[in-house]
């Protein structure tokens, strides 16, 4: 028995709105399964319809753009102190010698534990004693997975920023002992 033309159709649309349907609900899967757990830890994934994933991975996402433009702010600010201001009125323009004085202070490791990750900011001079690879493996060897590692150049400063997720959430990393090791590594 033959399908007549419109019934055709109308199966290739239904098949085609199932497909779209069933690759819409591996989309929002994968959206939600971005959001750490901590974010989420007064919900059950579980327990929660498809509406209220989408809803918490926008909260996430949103908080992820304020610290983002934070961190920003933390940096500018962090650059204008290690180089001076130069604004046109001159005001805290710093000499040479002053300069020289703040990059006497380099390298800057800041270390924040984030409960199941860590990040690791560190701010050398061009003339730096060590190798990202070295502190990525002093991170790997105390029990976390670096995530993602970027370095930017700055005038005469190198700014590395890692991000690293514990591997095993019940053991955890001691980070004082990180901090230990990456002062050893980096002075």
């Amino acid at each position: 028995m033959k399908k007549s033309p419109s019934e055709t159709a109308k199966l290739d649309r239904k098949t085609i709105e199932r497909n779209r349907r069933i690759h819409m609900k591996d989309l929002c899967f994968k959206l939600a399964s971005l959001v750490p757990h901590h974010h989420s830890k007064h919900y059950s994934k579980e327990m929660l319809t498809q509406q209220d994933q989408i809803d918490l991975a926008a909260s996430y996402i949103s908080q992820l753009r304020e610290r983002i433009e934070k961190l920003k702010a933390k940096k500018e600010q962090a650059t204008k102190s290690l180089n001076g201001s130069t604004d046109m009125s001159g005001s805290e323009v710093l000499d040479d010698h002053q300069r020289m004085r703040i990059g006497a202070r380099l390298p800057v490791i800041e270390l924040k534990d984030l409960g199941c990750s860590i990040e690791v900011i560190l701010i050398s001079g061009l003339q730096k004693s060590f190798m990202l690879y070295e502190v990525i493996s002093v991170l790997e060897e105390e029990g976390a997975e670096v995530v993602s590692a970027s370095f930017s150049t700055v005038d005469d400063k190198v700014f590395y920023t890692l991000h690293a997720q514990v591997k095993l959430s019940r053991v955890g990393v001691e980070t004082s002992r990180v901090w230990e090791r990456l002062q050893d590594l980096v002075y």
